[in-house]
């Protein structure tokens, strides 16, 4: 069986900007340019509203499940399709139809754990929850919930492909993260900082 077209699509799957285009036709800007930097769904709220950035969402987590459903359905061995997930993940963070300047990664991720297992994606979202609530900043909660997220599938019973594609999308999302370790947050849930430091 041919993995690379599978990968292939996960990656140009991943690398639709829905953020960056949804942000342009409703506010005519570059979301990139202002707020966290990034095209998240948390920075779409903040410079479009909570319809754009739901719409966001929606489509973000469509972007890690269509190809690992895909991947699931043709019968992929666990790895490949880890390594599905994990193309689908790195083309949201560099996106080649948006000039390799993306989002984090989250969402997508859950849309790839959905696809296999929606237990698993309500445990990871769990653990990025209390982390976000312990920690208080939500770069290094989602550093430490991409790393730890799979401790955790695996100590619930949840050691089959979904914890497969949890490890390599988790290790992605971890070294994303990593770029914002010292970010100041002023408002945890929207993802602002007080200096607009990039």
């Amino acid at each position: 069986m041919n993995f690379y077209w599978y990968w292939l699509i996960a990656y140009l799957s991943g690398s639709l900007p829905f953020a960056l285009w949804i942000t342009r036709l409703v506010k005519k800007t570059d979301l990139r340019d202002s707020g966290s930097g990034h095209a998240t769904t948390t920075n779409t709220v903040r410079q479009a509203g909570f319809a754009a950035g739901a719409l966001v969402l929606i489509l973000d987590l469509s972007k890690g499940f269509l190809p690992v459903f895909l991947a699931y359905r043709a019968g992929l061995p666990a790895w490949a399709m880890a390594i599905t997930a994990a193309f689908a993940v790195l083309g949201h963070c560099y996106p080649v139809f948006a000039g390799f300047r993306g989002g984090m990664g989250l969402a997508v991720t859950g849309g790839a754990l959905l696809a296999v297992s929606p237990l698993a994606m309500l445990v990871a979202l769990a653990l990025l929850i209390l982390l976000l609530l312990t920690i208080r900043h939500a770069a290094r909660a989602a550093l430490f919930a991409g790393l730890l997220a799979p401790l955790s599938l695996w100590a619930v019973h949840l050691r089959g492909v979904e914890l497969w594609i949890m490890a390599a999308a988790g290790l992605i999302i971890a070294l994303r993260f990593a770029m914002n370790w010292n970010r100041q947050y002023r408002e945890l849930w929207l993802d602002r900082d007080k200096t607009e430091s990039k």
